[in-house]
């Protein structure tokens, strides 16, 4: 909190703009001054909030000399959204969005706001269909293999469950798919592949996002095992860039593949992690497109809650 004798100034048109657009320098920039707190003043209030940085490092983070990345970082960032008074994950998500671009040079595929305002849609989609939470299913084991066309499109998906029940009654699973921009959700289709049939299908246009029922036949016992598979085509969007999988609760093993077409190959790939959406992006590895089946792969032993994907780069 501010001292009675720092009295927040009203936000300018500069800071607006900048929290819209960013780059996180110029932000921060712009709300130390829309505050009129010199560095010292931050600094002090930082060291109230337990988490020290020096003036030195704030200086180079408003002149975008360097950037947040450390854990005790980006605590001093989300307390700098408190101490400036800000929207909450105004300046980290800034920092979230920039940093694929410092590590690439290239725009990240899919923007915090955008995973955001899917998230929202997902949660109305879902709530049509009377999913939430788990939906009483824990995942003991998920695999994925993504299939990207001649077009460089995001062509395909096949996904497989391993799930258990962890109250009675459980008899479907709600499937989502996030198309990439420009995505027709309507022409996209849902085949129900093994031990299970389509039910209800829901999307929303602006974001891309679809979510569709799997119907298991069966109604499970609390304890009970249920393996399923699915598909999606897709092909309606652009140039794929990148696929990724949101997980909200902890389970079993994920593993992730993605075959390219021999015709369109990516110049490069590599895996990452993120804690949140508003995150920034960690767990960088190269990853080569491997012999003649053109495919990289990630495994996850155990999931968490976060964020697990691929991203890669055409010429």
């Amino acid at each position: 909190m501010l001292h009675a004798t720092e009295h927040a100034h009203l936000p300018t048109a500069e800071l607006d703009t900048a929290l819209r657009g960013g780059p996180f320098h110029v932000a921060l920039r712009a709300a130390i001054a829309a505050r009129g707190l010199p560095l010292q003043r931050v600094q002090h209030h930082l060291s109230r909030h337990g988490v020290k940085v020096g003036v030195t490092s704030l200086s180079y983070w408003q002149q975008g000399a360097r950037r947040p990345q450390r854990p005790e970082s980006l605590r001093a960032v989300r307390a700098l959204e408190e101490i400036l008074q800000l929207p909450d994950e105004s300046l980290i998500r800034l920092l979230a969005e920039v940093d694929e671009r410092a590590v690439t040079g290239r725009p990240a595929g899919r923007s915090y706001r955008s995973l955001i305002e899917a998230s929202d849609v997902l949660d109305r989609l879902r709530a049509e269909l009377g999913w939430s939470l788990d939906g009483g299913l824990h995942t003991l084991g998920h695999h994925e293999c993504v299939r990207i066309g001649a077009r460089r499109e995001l062509a395909s998906r096949e996904a497989h469950h391993i799930v258990r029940a962890h109250r009675d009654g459980v008899d479907r699973f709600v499937a989502v798919h996030h198309g990439d921009p420009g995505c027709r959700p309507r022409d996209i289709r849902v085949r129900a592949l093994e031990n299970c049939r389509t039910g209800r299908v829901r999307w929303d246009r602006e974001t891309g996002v679809l979510v569709a029922e799997l119907l298991f036949g069966t109604r499970l016992r609390s304890g009970d095992t249920f393996l399923f598979r699915y598909g999606i085509e897709d092909g309606t969007s652009g140039p794929s860039r990148e696929y990724l999988h949101r997980f909200s609760f902890p389970g079993g093993q994920y593993a992730l593949q993605v075959r390219f077409d021999a015709t369109a190959l990516p110049a490069r790939c590599h895996r990452f992690t993120q804690h949140s959406a508003a995150a920034p992006r960690s767990g960088r590895h190269e990853l080569p497109v491997s012999g003649p089946h053109h495919c990289v792969h990630v495994v996850e032993p155990r999931i968490r809650p976060s964020i697990v994907g691929i991203a890669w780069e055409w010429e």
